[in-house]
C-alpha cells in the first residue's frame, strides 16, 4: 500500500522485516548552516582478487537536501524582542522586569541552532523507519573562526579561543559560491586573492580574501578592488558587502556538529564520522559535482559510487504555523485578527492537494500545497507559481501538511561536472 506521496513510500503488508532478507543501507549526512545533504545508499564490499584489498562501493538510492529555516527563526525572535522592548520603553504596556536567573540546561542551543539538529534528526528517524538502515555516516567539518579572522594568532592569544584547526579554502568556496568573485565564472580553477593587496596594507584575514579565476587575478594584479572595479559599481558594492559578511554560517556549524553527532549516537546505530577534507577528497577523486546531497554520498570511506545521477528531493522547512492570532504593524500593534480555526472544509494550510477545475478561466489540473481561506477559495502553490481562487470542491487531498515543502531538483548536467572521465552515472576511483 502507498504510505506517503512525497517522498513516495510504500508499505509491504504481506511480510515483516524479521521475515525478510534486506540489504545493508546507510544514511549519510553532510550538515550545513543553511542546508543539510542526505543520502540513502546501499553498500557493497568487493575484494580485489589480485591484491586482496577490500573496496567499499556505494549505490545511491535516494538523495535529499534539507533546507533549514534557522535564519527565519532568528529574525522572528529579534522582531519579538524589539517589539517588547519598545512597548516597555514607551510605557505602552507594562511588563515587570525579569531577573536574569533562569539557568540553561547543559548542552543548551539557541532556537535557531536547535532547529537544525531537531529537523535533521527528525528526517534521520523517518528514513530509518521507512528503510532498513543499519548504519549512519556524518561529516564533522569544523571551522576555526579565530584563525579565519587572524591567521597570525598564537600563544596566549590563541589559548583564549575555543577552537583548533581550520579549513580556510573550504570556507571561502562556500562563502563565494564556488565561482569567481569578479566575473562569476564557474567550474574553473579558482585562486585565493586578496581584495586589498598586501603590498597596499591588506592582511590575510578571511574578510580580505576572495576567490578569482586566473584571468581576473592577473588582470587585477596589486591594484585595490575599488580601482579594479571602478567602472562596475554594482559588482564592487556586492563584493565589499560579501567580504564583510560575518562568520555566522561557520559558527552555526561549529555549534551544532557535536550536538548532532551525540543525537545520532543515541539512535543505537553505528555512526561513522568523516572530516570535511576527506569528503572533498572523495568527491574530487571520484569526479562528482559539488552539491550537498553528493557531499553526503562521499562522506567517510568510499572507493566507488554508482547511480548518483538522480534527481534530488528538496525538503524546505516551512513550520506548522504560528500561535500569533494577529497581524502586526511595523510598531508591533495588531492590525487585524486571524481566525482561530486552522482548518476549513477539511483542509489545512500546507496540505498537498490535486485540484481538477473543469470549467472557467482557470480550467486545468493543479498539484501543490494550499493556503486555506474561511470562504472556501484557496490558493495553490505550484511549481509554476501561485494559482489563486480555486474553490474547495475541486480539491482532493493527497497528503496532510507535515511542516515541510517539497520540490525536485534536476539531475546534474554535464556542464556542472568537474571531471571529463565520468560515465553514465558511474564514478570510480580508478584504482
Amino acid at each position: 500500500m502507498v504510505h506517503r506521496q512525497v517522498p513516495f513510500v510504500i508499505r509491504l503488508k504481506d511480510r515483516t522485516v524479521q521475515h525478510s532478507a534486506v540489504q545493508p543501507l546507510r544514511v549519510a549526512l553532510d550538515p550545513g548552516s543553511r542546508a543539510t545533504g542526505m543520502a540513502l545508499v546501499r553498500e557493497k564490499n568487493t575484494v580485489d582478487t589480485g591484491t586482496g584489498e577490500v573496496y567499499r562501493e556505494r549505490i545511491a538510492l535516494n538523495l535529499f537536501e534539507l533546507v533549514h529555516r534557522g535564519h527565519r527563526i532568528r529574525e522572528q525572535l529579534d522582531q519579538r524582542r524589539n517589539f517588547r522592548r519598545r512597548r516597555r520603553g514607551a510605557n505602552l504596556r507594562y511588563r515587570a522586569p525579569r531577573f536574569d536567573n533562569r539557568r540553561r540546561p547543559p548542552g543548551w542551543l539557541a532556537p535557531s541552532l536547535q532547529h537544525r539538529v531537531d529537523t535533521t534528526m527528525a528526517w534521520v528517524r523517518r528514513l530509518c523507519r521507512w528503510a532498513p538502515a543499519s548504519a549512519i555516516g556524518i561529516e564533522t567539518v569544523r571551522f576555526d573562526t579565530q584563525r579565519l579572522q587572524n591567521p597570525e594568532i598564537s600563544g596566549v592569544e590563541y589559548q583564549q579561543g575555543a577552537l583548533a584547526g581550520c579549513e580556510v579554502r573550504e570556507y571561502l568556496l562556500e562563502k563565494w559560491g564556488r565561482k569567481c568573485a569578479y566575473c562569476g565564472a564557474e567550474n574553473v580553477p579558482l585562486e585565493i586573492e586578496h581584495i586589498v593587496p598586501k603590498s597596499r596594507g591588506g592582511s590575510d584575514r578571511v574578510s580580505n580574501l576572495a576567490l578569482a579565476c586566473r584571468a581576473c587575478n592577473q588582470a587585477k594584479g596589486n591594484r585595490d578592488v575599488r580601482a579594479f572595479l571602478a567602472d562596475q559599481p554594482e559588482r564592487l558594492a556586492r563584493i565589499l558587502a560579501q567580504a564583510k559578511a560575518p562568520l555566522k554560517d561557520a559558527a552555526a556549524v561549529n555549534a551544532t556538529r557535536w550536538a548532532l553527532y551525540r543525537a545520532l549516537v543515541d539512535t543505537g546505530l553505528p555512526v561513522e564520522a568523516g572530516t570535511g577534507g576527506r569528503t572533498k577528497w572523495n568527491r574530487t577523486r571520484l569526479g562528482l559535482p559539488k552539491t550537498h546531497a553528493l557531499d553526503a554520498l562521499c562522506v567517510g570511506q568510499v572507493d566507488q559510487v554508482r547511480h548518483w545521477r538522480v534527481p534530488v528531493l528538496g525538503i524546505r522547512c516551512a513550520g506548522r504555523g504560528s500561535y500569533r492570532r494577529t497581524r502586526l504593524t511595523r510598531h508591533g500593534f495588531p492590525r487585524g485578527y486571524l481566525t482561530r480555526n486552522k482548518s476549513a472544509f477539511g483542509f489545512q494550510t500546507g496540505d498537498l492537494i490535486r485540484a481538477v477545475v473543469t470549467k472557467g478561466k482557470k480550467a486545468g489540473t493543479y498539484l501543490g500545497r494550499i493556503a486555506i481561506r474561511a470562504s472556501g477559495s484557496f490558493n495553490i502553490q505550484t511549481p509554476m507559481g501561485v494559482v489563486q481562487g480555486i474553490h474547495h470542491r475541486f480539491c482532493t487531498l493527497l497528503q496532510r501538511a507535515d511542516g515541510y515543502g517539497y520540490f525536485v531538483q534536476p539531475k546534474p548536467t554535464e556542464a556542472a561536472l568537474s571531471s571529463p572521465r565520468l560515465k553514465a552515472g558511474v564514478s570510480s576511483a580508478g584504482n
